[in-house]
């Protein structure tokens, strides 16, 4: 590791982006994408202990019902995920002095409450929630990690390139599971699914504005595709990054949406503001068993 430039931190000896020293964030974090709503988890605490913020990023540290919790909001897409959840675990498993990887790496839980559309026609959009069992990015990111290939989900991965025709002058999809752990404490009871995540919230998700689309039959042929019981549910723009790079790290991601649209009827959440705050509560209560 390039000590200056690999990782860099600001002239308060806090990672750069996040704005973080050790200490300041807890093992259990929730992601969103929104700063304003790291602001609205936060107000379900019971205490703040600690909070920052630096361009996009905003960050709560406190407790919740005895449990010490953290919310921090990532802005929108890949890469933003990518810059957040690897300077998150550089404050837990790199020693700032040294910038060598710690001996003893701590394991983080990793919960993203984001909003997005429906991609089946049986999804309602009110009060309406989807969990991320598998993500399918078709951002690439992924593939420029050397461990990228090894915890991907293969088979499906090749089965959703081969169903789907996919364009070999787009970026290379790749399929990516969740934590079993946050799954099954967090997820219980509500629909799951396979989650597109996009590079883009224009084109790459079929939406068209002025600039004509290179493939504009994605939603119509993402919609059929199954993989066993499993099928597409719903399209997002940060999933596949999180789930990646926490299985690279040994970190336990999931990612629980609020459905607000539905792109196959074209119904879209009234009030999913009132849908949010409900799906928030449900997560805090669910996490203290985490």
């Amino acid at each position: 590791m390039n000590n200056t430039t690999e990782l860099v931190l600001n002239h308060h000896g806090a990672v750069y982006h996040l704005n973080l020293k050790p200490g300041q964030v807890a093992e259990t974090i929730f992601l969103v994408g929104d700063p304003a709503r790291a602001k609205i988890i936060a107000d379900f605490f019971d205490e703040i202990e600690f909070q920052t913020s630096n361009r996009e990023i905003n960050t709560f540290t406190g407790t919740y019902k005895g449990k010490r919790l953290s919310v921090l909001s990532t802005g929108m897409g890949t890469d933003n995920i990518e810059i957040v959840v690897k300077e998150l675990d550089a404050v837990f498993n790199i020693d700032f002095e040294t910038k060598k990887p710690k001996e003893e790496i701590t394991s983080l839980n990793l919960i993203r409450i984001g909003t997005s559309g429906a991609l089946q026609d049986d999804i309602p959009v009110v009060d309406s929630y989807v969990v991320s069992e598998f993500a399918i990015g078709l951002d690439g990111l992924a593939y420029f990690y050397e461990d990228g290939p090894f915890v991907m989900e293969r088979e499906m991965t090749a089965s959703f390139i081969n169903q789907m025709d996919w364009d070999k002058d787009f970026p290379k999809p790749y399929a990516i599971k969740s934590s079993d752990q946050l799954l099954e404490k967090m997820g219980f009871g509500l629909r799951k699914g396979i989650t597109l995540t996009a590079p883009g919230f224009y084109a790459p998700q079929g939406r068209k504005l002025r600039l004509p689309l290179k493939d504009d039959t994605i939603i119509d042929r993402a919609q059929k595709f199954k993989y066993g019981s499993n099928q597409v549910t719903n399209f997002e723009m940060e999933c596949s990054a999180l789930y990646s790079l926490s299985a690279m790290l040994g970190h336990e991601a999931l990612t629980v949406c609020n459905i607000i649209a539905n792109r196959v009827n074209g119904s879209f959440s009234p009030d999913y503001h009132a849908s949010m705050n409900k799906l928030i509560q449900l997560m805090l209560d669910r996490v203290l068993d985490v």
